[in-house]
Order: C-alpha cells, then structure tokens, then sequence
C-alpha cells in the first residue's frame, strides 16, 4: 500500500505516471483508493472548473456506417437496424430547440455516413453558426482526410470527438475488420489537434480482451496526445454485434479511471456519459463527484433515438429534450453541481463560460 500511496501522491503532483506506476494503481484497486482517488480528482476539475458541469446537445442524425465494427449496434453488417437521416432542416431544427433551451454547444453525431459529403456538412456548419454565432459546435463523424477536417473547421466546427478505441494495435484488430487502421485512427487525432480543433479522444472499459496493460499504453496515449476532451465509458455489448455475449464493462473500473484521467489530464473536459448512467442509475452523478464535468442530454428527434443504439437499454431514448435538461439540473444541484450554460470551452483555449 505504501508504493501505490507514493504513485498517488506522484499523479497528483505531477499529473505524470511510467507505465509500472499505471499497471500497479489498477491492480490495487479497491474502494478505499477509488473513494480517495475521486475526492483529488473533483478537487482538481474544481481547481480549474468550479463546480459547473458543461452541457452538450447531442443530434445523433445518421445511424448508417460504411464500417462493420465488431462491437457496435449500428455496424454495417447488422440488418436489424431501421436505418435513418436526418436532413438539414431537421438538424438545424434540434439545434435551434436546443438553442432555446440553453445549450451553447451542439454536437453532430454519426455513423461514418457517406451520403453526408464535406460539401453538405460544410453547409450544415455554416449554417448553424449562422442561426447561432455564439454556439461552439462539435463534430462526432468518424476518419477523415486532413483536407476533410480542415473545410470543417473553417466552416466554423470548434471541436471534434474520435475515440482512439485502443492503443495496442493488436487488441484493435480483435475489435475491427482488418481494412480499419489504428495508425491511421491515431493520425487522424493528430491532424485534428494540428487543425486547431478541441480535440477529443477516448476508449471503451472492458471491451473485449482488453487487458490492465491495454488501458495503462491507453492512459499513456491520452498523455502523450494531451487531448482537451476524453471520453471513457463501459463496454456495454450489443445484441446484434459480435459480441453480444460478452460481460460488460465495469462501473467501478470506470469510475476509478475518471479520477486518473482527470489528475493526469487536469483541465481536460471529462464527460460522464450516457453508457455511465446506463449500467448504472446514478452513473452520471456518480461520474461527476469522480472528476468528470460533462453531461451530454439528447437533442436528436425522440422518434429516431430508438433507432441510434450502439449498445443495448440505452437511457433517455424516450426523453424529450426539456425533460431530460430539468431531469440532470436537478441530479446535479443534489449532489452539490449546477449546470453551465456557456459554451465550456477547455480552459487553455481561453472561452471558457463564467
């Protein structure tokens, strides 16, 4: 206990870890050092974030993928799904509704969907930033060429979320067909932060083979990388994927792996995601007093959000918007947060919302 302590209390100090240091902080994981853990952790996202939690408007507005991903619910080879798209007068519709109810970023969320060619989501960008100069607009759309992303971020996108998965190479081949590269995966994150974007990355908790050492070559990626948004959440599996039979992630395993995130990436913007709240009732709270400061209710039309499921008992797919916001205010104010209406800029990007 005396050597995971000193690995503590070096996080804490230096936000830095080797990869033993990682190794040995998971495989001593117990309650009493997840509970410690978290208490630095929402300690040093106060630090720098009081005690706001950032909201974000999800329009989930295409559910088809070019990509058969093993475990994902809207892969190409599942033909259960009752596929969909939304135009651009419906996705402008769901930002404006937003807009009224007070959300300052929108994220545009999708399969990778070639009907939405750069042309069209330049478009859309633009066009939303001009119903709406002073929202921030995050794009959730897949790989991209370097010139894809930079007609998005001139047209006036500001973030974009690209889960790396997994660092190992080998692990990342047992969850994809062999024609997705992770090189190319982790480049595209390279170019995005090279753009300028607010760039997020992220990896799913005990998916499948995934190993103690998998998440620490993780952790040290998301170091070396210096996102400004991370998002974690459990594995939850699919009933049409591939692996529909296997054991879903764990709430502990992710909740401990907020807090190190969080003191290894202290000013980055940490959701605590609708997976969280799936496995769990009080998931999203419960990632919020872990160090997470991001919440993400749903914008996308109700009658679709059935149709948008990654994995299986999604939550809030009935919800209609003004619903869920007075919903999560309120779980928030109970447990001592209150919500931010800003745009929740990462703060080294310097607009942030007081």
């Amino acid at each position: 206990m005396d050597e995971v302590r000193r690995i503590i209390d070096k996080l804490c100090d230096t936000s830095v870890l080797t990869r033993d240091e990682i190794i040995t902080l998971l495989e001593n994981h117990n309650p009493e050092i997840q509970a410690g853990l978290a208490d630095k952790a929402s300690a040093t996202s106060q630090k720098y974030y009081g005690k706001k939690v950032f909201l974000r408007g999800l329009i989930e507005f295409t559910n088809y993928c070019k990509n058969d991903c093993y475990y994902c619910g809207i892969r190409c080879g599942n033909k259960n799904v009752e596929r969909y798209r939304l135009s651009k007068e419906d996705i402008l519709e769901c930002a404006s509704k937003g807009y009224e109810l007070g959300f300052r970023t929108i994220v545009l969320q999708g399969g990778e969907d070639q009907y939405y060619t750069d042309d069209l989501m330049v478009d859309i960008i633009k066009s939303i930033k001009k119903a709406h100069p002073d929202v921030a607009i995050t794009l959730g759309i897949g790989e991209k060429s370097y010139e894809s992303y930079k007609a998005f971020f001139e047209a006036g996108a500001d973030r974009y979320l690209l889960r790396h998965e997994t660092a190992d190479f080998e692990h990342y081949a047992k969850l994809h067909p062999a024609y997705l590269s992770p090189a190319n995966r982790q480049q595209c994150l390279y170019n995005l932060k090279e753009i300028g974007f607010q760039t997020g990355a992220g990896f799913m908790v005990g998916s499948p083979y995934q190993t103690i050492e998998n998440i620490a070559d993780d952790l040290l990626f998301l170091k070396k990388l210096d996102p400004e948004m991370v998002g974690i959440g459990p594995f939850i599996p699919h009933k049409d994927s591939v692996f529909k039979d296997m054991e879903a992630g764990g709430l502990d395993m992710t909740l401990y792996l907020l807090s190190i995130i969080r003191l290894m990436l202290p000013t980055v913007l940490l959701p605590a995601t609708t997976a969280l709240g799936t496995i769990n009732p009080r998931g999203r709270e419960l990632g919020i007093l872990a160090g997470a400061n991001v919440i993400m209710p749903n914008l996308s039309p109700v009658g679709v959000r059935q149709k948008y499921l990654l994995y299986d008992n999604k939550i809030c797919t009935g919800d209609e918007a003004a619903e869920c916001m007075r919903c999560l205010s309120g779980r928030m104010e109970r447990i001592g947060f209150e919500i931010d209406h800003g745009r929740g800029d990462n703060i080294k990007f310097g607009n942030n919302a007081d």
